[in-house]
């Protein structure tokens, strides 16, 4: 190996490639359109061994943020986890997946733990030092949120990733604050006058972020890596709070197939259930358009949880599913073009 050759920049030989498609560890496109998990810089944050089902949206997710959050920050950064899913695969005592400068929290303080590593790196005078705190929907939308709505109000600088499974998958697959209408769940069982989780409840997390007028919010899937990376690098750009929202779907909680988790996300985003969008400072700056609009149903149906209302022929509740994704792709403008169908 000749000098020049040395000063070449590693790369790695594949026999197989594939372009074109939504895979992510290809190297024929050039180095910008890359995700982070097709360079061999690659940090490697969650390493394989962890305890994730089959099909783990948030495994997956979690893997592309906070590796795209140590390349934004050179590798200076400090992840606070929440008690939940992510943190009870990957840390079985006395293993750990985390090559990363990890900290665990209790279910609900994630936010406020977050803020006070922030401040004690500010005290050291270490301003290269960054600071990511991550939860489930539960540890962020229900038992977290009087410490995540402090960190906002304080504009705190930490950067808060929600991975939303929708539901407690973690503890027996009960119902949160982010479980869709019509959902059935251990503690919205599919019985009665209105069976499933009831319409009419919840909260929106992402808009009552905005609502704070923070720097940084954003709403991102596993169906997109690319912009899930992307978001996350332009959140590290910005200083005081952030937040991103992740759709992560969950085999076992939604009842469906391992091998579906990336096409019901992407369904999610196609009919206008899951409305991709981001904004600054409580304003709106893009949304992601709808390339192939599909019907809610087709979404629906892939999933266990929705089961009865295919099973009882529920019209009236499927119309209301489809009304509120419509209302979706209106608010947050996500048709391309006045053609989709």
């Amino acid at each position: 190996m000749n000098d020049a050759t040395k000063e070449m920049e590693p790369t790695q030989k594949l026999k197989f490639y594939q372009k074109g498609t939504f895979t992510v560890g290809n190297r024929l496109v050039s180095e910008a359109d890359r995700t982070v998990q097709a360079s061999i810089d690659r940090s490697n944050a969650i390493t394989c061994g962890h305890r994730g089902c089959q099909g783990c949206g948030e495994a997956l997710g979690a893997r592309y943020v906070v590796d795209a959050a140590m390349r934004a920050t050179n590798n200076n950064l400090i992840v606070v986890n929440a008690t939940g899913c992510l943190e009870v695969f990957t840390t079985p005592y006395p293993e750990t997946s985390w090559q990363v400068a990890w900290v665990h929290s209790l279910f609900g303080n994630a936010a406020a733990v977050g803020t006070g590593v922030a401040a004690a790196m500010r005290v050291k005078g270490r301003s290269e030092v960054r600071i990511l705190a991550q939860g489930g929907d539960g540890g962020s939308t229900d038992i977290g949120f009087g410490c995540l709505s402090g960190m906002f109000e304080r504009n705190d600088d930490v950067l808060y990733v929600c991975y939303d499974n929708e539901g407690y998958m973690n503890t027996g697959v009960q119902r949160s604050s982010a479980t869709p209408p019509a959902a059935r769940t251990a503690t919205t069982d599919a019985v009665g006058d209105e069976p499933g989780n009831v319409f009419g409840t919840g909260k929106s997390v992402p808009k009552i972020a905005m609502a704070h007028g923070i720097p940084y919010v954003a709403i991102a899937s596993v169906a997109d890596l690319h912009d899930l990376e992307r978001k996350v690098t332009k959140a590290m750009g910005f200083h005081g709070a952030r937040y991103i929202h992740v759709q992560v779907p969950c085999p076992l909680g939604w009842g469906s197939a391992s091998h579906d988790t990336i096409r019901l996300a992407r369904l999610a985003v196609e009919s206008g259930v899951f409305p991709i969008f981001e904004a600054e400072y409580g304003v709106i700056t893009g949304s992601r358009k709808i390339r192939n609009r599909v019907p809610v149903v087709e979404y629906l149906k892939l999933q266990k949880r929705y089961a009865h209302l295919f099973k009882n022929g529920d019209a009236p509740r499927l119309e209301r599913l489809q009304k509120l994704a419509d209302r979706n792709i209106a608010e947050f403008n996500l048709l391309a073009h006045e053609g989709n169908v």
